[in-house]
């Protein structure tokens, strides 16, 4: 084992906790609290030093022997060591817990994983013989950093693991004062104690050792393997068997894939830069209304439908000052990218983890628009919710940012421009009011999210726009999020969609709305049980003589189950009423099982 890795944890117990608890998932930032070191006073006058070195090294030499015996019992053999290992941990159960509840001191954690009672984890208390030994050992060789805020809180109740760490940083200082040749400092007396405490707690140091030793290979192993200091690879891939059922069937069973892999890169640990990469043959299904996108799924969205990779995500976010963040996308920017949608355990950003659908996904008012451009999110106050803090967000985005041709570009190709007011209300209702102005060329459609002429949800009469003018659209949302219990969540939206074409009988009108309700950690911690219904994007009587006055009912259904921490599976039913805006036309029932890989 490294000496220098493992004084620096035992020096810092705090860091020891937090080495043990570094998580996958977890975006690589460095941390700006560097707890203090107290460090003891060890210096002697140098005259005396010199008329008393015989005494001294008389003095070092027993007490090398006495420490020699301490550090030969806590040296166990490497075999007996995993044995005793072995043993510890099969009988304490509550080991990691113990440390992970160690390296969390001094930090602000989630209310749901705080520990309510000192005595659910504490079991060496201040009037034991060893806390108040280890305690005056502290006091005289300052052989403990302390915790984040520098202190040692020498009243409170500790773990045996946080003791062992602090008994294994004197041992090694008293080591490292006999080496210094000032071990006048050091008693017999002292030494004698350490000796009691080490045999007393050797299980606990054998065991934080071998979990040292485990992370230091580990460590070793990805700095060999790493590709990149400042990059990680965050990928999902998802395999979905669908089909549709019904009077009016023109679906064959499918089995289609969708892969992204999103390089994740921090300059500052502050900012991040996402490249992502996609790749999947996806193709929506025919719900027997031509041009609609009603039924359409997220992991339809996104791919050429021949698994070409292409780079479907290149976005930039980094702050200014302590409440503001700018987003700068280059391509495939889409208005969740920024702006809170409220409706958690069915948004997942067009992933493989919430609703099927994109119109259970989120509301539909911010699939108007897509491609290039920036925002800005205001946050007020520091406190999250389960949602996100209390905001206000600008931004303009371009569908047609790359062309230089006449009508196209950034500014004058089509475009949309958002602003939104988030707020939270506590920690369980959140509410979202959206505003969103767009300009659409010739044969463009509305819900577009950034594709120009392809619609990702709803009726092609809501979608359709003039084949021969531009329009312009004036988009109204409501969003909002209540959330009870932890184990039950309610959201829902309204969107109202006021379009004005520059040509005759252009105008027209579209409406959305839906209610969905989430059950969270159902059957098993990760699980979601959701259920949605609403009206897809429609618009009524739009074309004379065309029976397109029903409302396009949608009702959704799923069950994720979480495999593990990197694969759930998720069995769901669409059911979309009057197709195209047609009671004629036959319902459309889509069936999916679809499995996703996280990592």
């Amino acid at each position: 084992m490294s000496n220098i890795l493992w004084k620096s944890l035992v020096v810092s117990p705090a860091v020891l906790g937090a080495a043990l608890l570094v998580s996958t998932t977890a975006i690589a930032a460095p941390n700006s609290a560097n707890p203090e070191v107290v460090k003891a006073d060890l210096s002697t006058n140098q005259q005396q030093q010199n008329n008393s070195a015989s005494v001294v090294q008389t003095q070092t030499t027993e007490q090398s022997d006495i420490l020699a015996q301490v550090q030969q019992q806590t040296q166990i053999p490497q075999l007996a060591q995993v044995q005793q290992v072995q043993q510890v941990q099969s009988t304490e159960v509550n080991v990691l817990d113990q440390v992970n509840q160690y390296g969390s001191e001094g930090k602000v954690a989630n209310s749901q994983s705080q520990v309510t009672s000192v005595s659910q984890f504490s079991d060496v208390q201040p009037t034991d013989w060893a806390f108040q030994a280890l305690q005056s050992l502290v006091e005289r060789y300052g052989c403990i950093a302390g915790y984040p805020n520098g202190t040692y809180r020498g009243n409170r109740p500790m773990t045996r693991y946080e003791f062992a760490a602090g008994l294994n940083a004197c041992l090694d200082r008293v080591n490292e004062l006999i080496a210094t040749a000032t071990a006048d400092l050091v008693t017999k007396e002292d030494l004698a104690t350490l000796q009691r405490l080490q045999e007393e707690f050797s299980a606990e140091l054998a065991t934080l050792r071998g979990r040292v030793d485990a992370l230091e290979a580990r460590t070793a192993e990805l700095e060999a393997n790493q590709f990149s200091t400042t990059t990680k690879l965050v990928g999902e891939a998802i395999f979905a068997l669908t089909d549709s059922f019904g009077d009016n069937d023109n679906n064959n069973t499918v089995f289609q894939d969708r892969v992204r892999l999103d390089l994740q890169t921090s300059f500052t640990g502050r900012d991040l830069l996402h490249t992502r990469l996609a790749a999947g043959n996806a193709q929506r299904l025919d719900v027997g209304a031509n041009g609609s996108a009603e039924g359409l799924q997220t992991f339809n969205i996104g791919n050429t439908g021949n698994n070409d990779v292409l780079i479907d995500w290149l976005a930039y976010y980094f702050p200014v000052g302590d409440n503001a963040r700018v987003y700068v996308a280059a391509t495939g920017g889409i208005w969740s990218d920024v702006a809170a949608t409220v409706n958690p355990y069915f948004e997942d950003y067009d992933g493989g983890n919430g609703a099927l659908s994109t119109f259970a996904s989120e509301n539909p008012i911010f699939r108007v628009g897509g491609g290039a451009g920036a925002a800005v999110n205001f946050g007020f106050g520091n406190k999250r919710t389960f949602l996100l803090p209390t905001s206000v967000t600008v931004g303009y985005l371009g569908s047609e940012p790359s062309s230089p041709t006449d009508g196209s570009g950034i500014f004058d190709g089509n475009y949309a421009a958002l602003g939104q007011l988030n707020f939270n209300l506590g920690d369980r209702l959140a509410l979202a009011a959206t505003y969103v102005h767009g300009y659409h060329g010739a044969g463009s459609s509305l819900f577009d999210a950034g594709t120009v002429n392809s619609s990702v949800v709803g009726t092609s009469q809501a979608n359709t726009l003039s084949t021969t003018n531009g329009s312009s659209s004036n988009s109204y949302g409501l969003s909002a999020a209540f959330r009870p219990s932890d184990k039950f969540s309610v959201s829902g939206f309204v969107s109202y969609h006021d379009i004005s074409g520059f040509g005759s009988n252009d105008d027209f009108e579209a409406w959305s709305y839906g209610l969905g309700v989430a059950f969270p950690d159902l059957g098993k911690k990760g699980n979601v049980l959701g259920i949605f219904a609403g009206a897809e994007p429609y618009s009524r009587n739009r074309f004379v003589g065309v029976d397109d006055g029903d409302v396009p009912y949608h009702f959704e259904g799923f069950y994720k189950y979480q495999v593990s921490d990197n694969i759930s599976v998720t069995p769901g039913v669409i059911w979309v009423t009057s197709p195209g805006q047609n009671s004629n036309n036959d319902d459309a029932i889509i069936g999916t099982l679809r499995t996703t890989f996280t990592f």
